[in-house]
């Protein structure tokens, strides 16, 4: 492999990696990984967020 082809599939690697590790501290800050910024009209928001109980 030449020096270039290696160039670029390292910062393929890191773009990759930084994108994993942004997700992985988002998840446990709280966010929402959902760009719209509300989960009201989402249609999976049932599945997310569950509804407390009524005791």
């Amino acid at each position: 492999m030449d020096l270039p082809t290696i160039t670029v599939a390292s910062i393929i690697a890191l773009i990759f990696i930084a994108i994993i590790v942004k997700g992985i501290i988002n998840k446990k800050q709280g966010k929402s990984s959902c760009s719209c910024g509300s989960c009201s009209g989402c249609p999976g928001s049932c599945s997310c967020h569950s509804k407390p109980a009524n005791n």
